[in-house]
């Protein structure tokens, strides 16, 4: 096992203290050659646009659209979920979505900057409820045939609508999740995705 932490832009460090904290090494992926032997790459949180644009310019488009072709296991969080999405709501005409788990999220759906807030989670295969860090994140507007909801939230969208959104979910080889789980000390989700991904 081979994990790479995509480091274009956003939360790529506090990725790489998370798996410290379960003795798990990874190595920063800027470009094509980084790629080589990674069996599990992670996107960070942080501005989906800018990670888009620099995709392109780095020369990674292709290599992690070859790596998801061939079933490679990805983890992304907050930003990484848009990246991972299907379909993506409100973002740029060009911006890259990667097809890697079939959903469809909206950017910035909770909000902006300001709206931020933090919500503890029941998320499937964890004993104890999880810490989620919700700061400018997508929402969750469709989910699939053959992704798997693990986590949902609950959030006030406004007059007479609350409403209960997936927050964690996977698919056979992609997790992601809407919140940040990096910017805390729970490494619970990293754990799941090297434990339950294989490859």
């Amino acid at each position: 096992m081979n994990v790479g932490v995509l480091a274009l832009q956003g939360d790529f460090r506090e990725h790489q203290e998370a798996f410290a904290r379960i003795d798990v090494s990874s190595k920063l992926v800027r470009l094509p050659k980084d790629m080589v032997g990674i069996t599990h790459l992670v996107f960070p949180g942080g501005e989906s646009t800018a990670i888009s644009m620099l995709l392109e310019s780095s020369g990674l488009f292709g290599a992690i659209g070859e790596f998801l072709a061939n079933q490679g296991a990805c983890f992304g969080t907050c930003a990484g979920m848009i990246l991972l999405s299907k379909e993506i709501h409100d973002g740029r005409a060009d911006q890259i979505a990667f097809g890697g788990i079939d959903i469809s999220v909206r950017r910035n759906g909770f909000g902006r900057q300001v709206d931020s807030f933090e919500a503890d989670l029941q998320v499937k295969g964890l004993d104890t409820p999880m810490r989620g860090a919700f700061i400018r994140a997508p929402v969750v507007t469709r989910v699939g045939a053959g992704v798997e909801v693990l986590a949902s939230v609950t959030y006030d969208f406004g007059p007479n609508r609350i409403e209960s959104v997936p927050a964690v979910c996977r698919n056979a080889n992609v997790l992601v999740s809407s919140f940040h789980p990096e910017v805390t000390n729970d490494s619970r989700l990293h754990k799941l995705f090297v434990d339950d991904f294989r490859v």
